[in-house]
């Protein structure tokens, strides 16, 4: 799946590792908001990167 909305940057490899996850985070979080979860036969599904 790609997030083309989640962009992101670091000045070293492990803070632009954790940029990404927030932008990602952030990105499924607005995206689970649209779906609206709470409706019958959704459901949210955690995924961890």
């Amino acid at each position: 799946m790609e997030l083309p909305a989640a962009i992101s940057q670091g000045k070293t490899e492990e803070e632009a590792l954790a940029n990404i996850k927030d932008a990602i985070q952030l990105v499924l979080d607005y995206l689970e908001e649209k779906a609206g979860t709470k409706k019958p036969g959704k459901k949210l599904v955690e995924v961890i990167v």
